[in-house]
């Protein structure tokens, strides 16, 4: 869609989700001088490298804006950030998406803001090339399909332009635009409370280590103490509700848990190279620590809780989350109808679990394993070696019986092939 299409067909006034980086301030005072009225909307998302979120609304208005605003969402995202854990939902690589997430929740959040008012278009800054614009799009057309989306990164217009970075560097210092020292940084950084996304600059150069980067929530695990650290997490049917016994809100615990994770180097790695949903490779590096710290002691439960029928059902739900919140399909129905199908799952989470951290890695250290504390655990004391628990080792005669009778016909007529031909070859 080009900027003077929108015009023709009267839609002067545009609203889009905005950051206050160079991205957004060039593409406000842009489309302000094409003559659009803009109205920019930023969504609190507990931003970590945001010291003062509310001086993006001087950049916005120095940049053209008519509007600026900053909309409440930690607690929104907090608890789409409680269902990926819930669902254990990991890219390739096993990285929490918290980037991908955070795109349909930010969509939600400014739509509902708009819908009372003549906008009929929303913008977004996010490239052609990609998987935020998808997000974006597929957020805003699943919640409000008359609604328009303008991607300044898809007009030939505004590419022909800003070709690149330093070409919008140079616009916004022509224009008196404020655009802060961040860009001068050599990667690019989006955050929120669940975690960061560093990449582009020179991070695309994989001949180049990443210990370039600066960790934004922690530190990286070779700088992380020496000393192990052991932190509780009481979970009640699938919700965290106290670390290290103190009883906190959800938004807290992510705050608690990222604190935490990020001083001993948790979650924070890098990911090499990824398959973007538009179908190329991308090389980012990732920040979780809450997520991650979260996310394992839930692991170390759930085996606590489900068979292994349970647990192969569970993995392919899993999978199906995670390339849903990657792809931008978060609000569709076969992620509904995923998250619900764990829902017997997930309210059988209930334990307090405690894990240890040292230099980026978590180990299960102990639970507390009674009846009160555990109620829906599955674990006995039927796979001792000592002499206690209901599992007679005599029982297991016929079962190996049973077990045999299909493998001694695989020996017979069909092992001495795999052994010639694959086995050995």
């Amino acid at each position: 869609m080009k900027w003077d299409s929108l015009l023709n067909d009267g839609f002067n006034s545009i609203a889009g989700a905005v950051s206050g980086g160079l991205d957004s301030c060039t593409v406000t005072h842009w489309l302000t001088s094409k003559g659009f009225t803009v109205n920019c909307y930023t969504v609190d998302l507990g931003q970590p490298d945001e010291s003062n979120i509310d001086s993006i609304k001087n950049r916005m208005i120095a940049s053209g804006a008519s509007k600026s605003e900053i909309l409440p969402g930690k607690k929104l995202l907090a608890k789409a950030g409680l269902k990926v854990i819930q669902a254990q939902a990991k890219y390739e690589g096993g990285y929490w998406n918290t980037t991908g997430i955070a795109r349909p929740i930010t969509t939600q959040i400014i739509l509902e803001e708009i819908q009372n008012t003549d906008t009929q278009v929303f913008f977004h800054g996010a490239t052609g090339r990609g998987n935020d614009q998808v997000r974006f799009q597929l957020a805003v057309n699943m919640m409000n399909p008359s609604m328009n989306v303008y991607a300044p990164w898809r007009d030939p217009e505004f590419i022909d332009q800003f070709p690149g970075r330093q070409e919008m560097i140079d616009y916004c210092h022509r224009n008196g635009i404020p655009i802060g020292s961040k860009v001068d940084a050599s990667y690019s950084t989006d955050a929120n409370l669940l975690g960061l996304t560093h990449e582009a600059g020179d991070l695309e150069d994989v001949q180049i280590s990443p210990s370039f980067v600066t960790p934004g929530m922690g530190v990286w695990p070779y700088e992380a103490p020496d000393k192990p650290e052991i932190v509780s997490i009481n979970w009640v049917e699938g919700i965290p509700t106290e670390i290290n016994g103190d009883r906190l809100g959800l938004v807290e615990i992510f705050e608690r848990a990222n604190n935490i994770g990020g001083r001993n180097g948790v979650g924070i790695g890098n990911h090499v190279v990824e398959n973007r949903f538009v179908g190329v490779k991308s090389r980012g590096l990732y920040e979780s620590p809450g997520m991650e710290l979260l996310g394992s002691s839930y692991e170390y439960l759930l085996q606590f809780m489900i068979d292994r029928r349970a647990r192969e059902f569970f993995e392919v739900i899993s999978s199906v989350v995670s390339k849903q919140i990657y792809q931008g399909y978060w609000m569709d129905l076969a992620t509904v109808s995923a998250l619900n199908a764990l829902k017997p799952i997930t309210q059988l989470i209930t334990g307090k679990i405690s894990v240890k951290l040292y230099k980026g890695k978590i180990e299960f250290d102990s639970i507390e394993n009674t009846p009160e504390a555990i109620p829906n655990s599955l674990y006995t004391d039927d796979s001792s070696m000592e002499a206690v628990g209901s599992y007679s080792h005599l029982d297991a005669e016929g079962f190996l019986q049973v077990l045999g009778v299909s493998a001694k016909n695989i020996g017979k007529k069909q092992f001495k092939f795999i052994r010639d031909r694959w086995i050995n070859d």
